[in-house]
């Protein structure tokens, strides 16, 4: 049985709330063929591919020469502005017609 409830995260849990999750932790998990319980060489190997996205995302830092008007542009973006600066690089660097044009 399928029982759902909805909780806003926002707002302090009710005891009803609060009551209902206790008791959904005290159920046993029904493994089945669609849901089978994973072994430890199981868990492995979702290990080694979260590791490996991690080295493939991990961020370099570089310097480069930005021009002021470009420097204040990306800076007016607020916190964050070095990601979108990255992001824009990553997009135009996919974009050969962009390449050729700056090249």
């Amino acid at each position: 049985m399928i029982v759902r409830k909805t909780i806003d995260v926002n707002q302090e849990p009710t005891q009803e709330q609060i009551d209902t999750l206790i008791k959904a932790g005290d159920h046993r998990i029904m493994f089945d063929e669609d849901c089978p319980q994973l072994t430890d060489e199981d868990l492995a190997q979702f290990y080694r591919v979260s590791e490996k996205r991690r080295e493939e995302r991990k961020k370099q830092t570089v310097t480069i020469r930005l021009s002021p008007q470009a420097l204040n542009t990306a800076k007016s973006l607020g916190k964050g502005y070095t990601s979108v600066l990255s992001r824009i690089l990553e997009n135009a660097l996919k974009d050969k017609d962009v390449i050729k044009r700056y090249l």
